[in-house]
């Protein structure tokens, strides 16, 4: 069962799109890698090889 984390600020910004945007900090208090290629992933993901490589592996 996955976490529930509650948003706090510095967790996301808008993009000038619109959307919410999380950064580093809110995926490290998540503690694990969604695998949807997330801009500020500190786990290393990368969708077009479906590996995480690089910064933090779980």
């Amino acid at each position: 069962m996955k976490k529930f984390v509650p948003i706090e600020e510095g967790d996301y910004y808008l993009t000038p799109e619109g959307y919410r945007c999380f950064t580093e900090q809110y995926h490290l208090k998540r503690g694990y890698c969604c695998e949807s290629g997330c801009r500020h992933c500190p786990y290393g993901y990368d969708p077009s090889t479906a590996l995480r490589t690089g910064k933090r592996n779980e």
